[in-house]
């Protein structure tokens, strides 16, 4: 049985010890992205999702951003936060649809011809293109051609 995708999202932003709450609802994460994800949750996302730590960063935040971040101890604005999640929420579905995440992984970056020859990945920068990803596994997991 598939755990719910907001707990293992929650996880893989580094759960209750990174985030300083336990999030179990859509409403806690939003609440805690309005409030700014701690820079450690690049960190964990990266190695809990299976990614890059140059695919993440480059999801969420130019390297120079980071590092200056990192120099003064400030966490993730706003939109870096969102951006986070959504990438760890995208990669938590294809996991699941998948049920592997090597698989997932690979989904996620490989060109598709209904995304213009864009990977998943790239598509989901923005949350008009996370939906159309979000839509793309919901077809592939009932087993419709995407």
């Amino acid at each position: 049985m598939r755990r719910p995708v907001i707990e293992v999202v929650a996880e893989k932003l580094g759960g209750r010890e990174n985030l300083g709450v336990e999030v179990v609802s859509d409403a806690e994460l939003a609440r805690v992205v309005t409030e700014r994800l701690p820079l450690a949750t690049l960190r964990h996302v990266h190695l809990r999702c299976h990614l890059s730590k140059v695919e993440v960063e480059g999801f969420v935040i130019a390297p120079r951003t980071r590092r200056h971040r990192a120099r003064r101890a400030e966490p993730l604005n706003v939109e870096e936060s969102d951006r986070l999640v959504r990438l760890a929420r995208i990669q938590t579905l294809a996991e699941q649809v998948f049920e592997d995440p090597e698989k997932a992984n690979q989904w996620l970056r490989e060109p598709l011809g209904i995304l213009g020859g864009q990977p998943p990945l790239a598509y989901a920068r923005t949350d008009a293109g996370s939906r159309v990803i979000e839509q793309i596994l919901a077809k592939i997991d009932w087993g419709a051609a995407a």
